[in-house]
C-alpha cells in the first residue's frame, strides 16, 4: 500500500516567522508517527527559509523503528553560511531516501523536475555519492516524462517523484483526465525502466484518492501544506489518520482496477 510521508517544513516557517522554538518541529513529528504516518519529509534550502540543518539532524534521531526519513534538495547546492551543502548534509544525517529537486532560492515552491534524458550524465557522481551515504534515491520528474528512465535506473536512482501540481490544479479546476494522462504515462514508463514511482506536490484530501485510483502502485506521497493546512482546524493527528483512511480506500478500490475517478470532487475520509 502507498506509504505516507508528511513534510513538515510549513511547522517551521510558522516558527520561523516569531523566532524561538514554537511550534515545535521535533513535537509535530512525533505527533504525526503517533498518528501512523510512515514517513517524515524535510526539504531544507540554502537561504533557511524554512527547516534548517539544525531540523534536519533532530529529526533523525527521531526516526527509526519503521519510520523512514526523506530529505529533498538541490543536489548542486553549494554550502552557503549554516546550510553546509545537500551532499553534505545527508552524509551527517544518513537519510533512508534522498529525493533530488532542482529547485532555486528564487522559486517560492518546487515547480518543475530534472529532465532525466538530458540531466542523467550530471547526476551520476551525485547518485553515487548518496548511495555510498545508505540513501535511496529518488528525483523529481515532471508529469508527462516518458525519457531517460532506463538511464535513471543504470545510475542507480530508484524512484521518481511525480510533479502533481499540475494535476492538483486541474482537479481544482474540475479538468483532471489529461493531467492524470500525464501522471500515469510517467509511472509507467518508469515502472517498465524497473524504478518505483512516489508522489507530491498540492495532494490533498480532495485529489489524492481519485490520483490513487488512476496512477497505481505509487510507493509513497509526501504531503506537507495541505495537510498542515488541515490541521489547522481538525489537529495533527486527526488529519494525519484522515490522509491515511484515504490512501486505504483508494487502495481498496485499486484492487478492482485503477479508474479515473476525476468527478470525484468529494473530501475523502469523511
Amino acid at each position: 500500500m502507498t506509504l505516507l510521508s508528511v513534510n513538515l517544513n510549513k511547522i517551521a516557517v510558522l516558527r520561523n516567522s516569531r523566532g524561538g522554538a514554537r511550534p515545535d518541529i521535533v513535537k509535530a513529528a512525533r505527533a504525526v508517527i503517533a498518528a501512523g504516518a510512515q514517513g517524515l519529509t524535510l526539504h531544507p534550502r540554502p537561504d533557511l527559509r524554512h527547516v534548517r540543518p539544525d531540523d534536519v539532524r533532530a529529526l533523525s534521531r527521531l526516526v527509526g523503528r519503521g519510520i523512514e526519513y526523506n530529505l529533498e534538495g538541490n543536489p548542486f547546492a553549494p554550502p552557503r553560511g549554516d546550510y553546509p551543502g545537500f551532499l553534505a548534509l545527508v552524509a551527517q544525517v544518513r537519510p533512508d531516501q534522498a529525493t533530488l529537486v532542482p529547485d532555486s532560492d528564487d522559486q517560492l515552491t518546487s515547480d518543475h523536475g530534472f529532465d532525466l534524458a538530458r540531466d542523467w550524465e550530471r547526476l551520476e557522481p551525485l547518485v553515487a555519492q548518496l548511495r555510498e551515504c545508505g540513501a535511496r534515491v529518488s528525483v523529481f520528474v515532471d508529469p508527462g516524462l516518458t525519457r531517460g528512465f532506463e538511464e535513471a535506473h543504470r545510475i542507480g536512482i530508484s524512484r521518481v517523484e511525480i510533479y502533481t501540481g499540475p494535476y492538483a490544479a486541474a482537479f481544482a479546476a474540475g479538468s483532471a483526465e489529461s493531467a492524470l494522462a500525464d501522471c500515469l504515462a510517467t509511472a509507467r514508463a518508469a515502472q517498465a525502466a524497473g524504478l518505483e514511482v512516489n508522489a507530491g506536490h498540492d495532494l490533498d484530501q480532495a485529489n489524492l484518492g481519485p490520483f490513487l485510483r488512476a496512477v497505481p502502485q505509487v510507493a509513497e506521497v509526501s504531503i506537507g501544506h495541505a495537510l498542515i493546512d488541515d490541521a489547522l482546524y481538525e489537529g495533527l493527528e486527526r488529519t494525519v489518520r484522515r490522509y491515511l483512511a484515504a490512501i486505504a480506500a483508494a487502495s481498496h478500490v485499486g484492487r478492482a482496477g485503477p479508474t479515473c475517478g476525476c468527478g470525484d470532487g468529494a473530501r475523502l475520509g469523511e
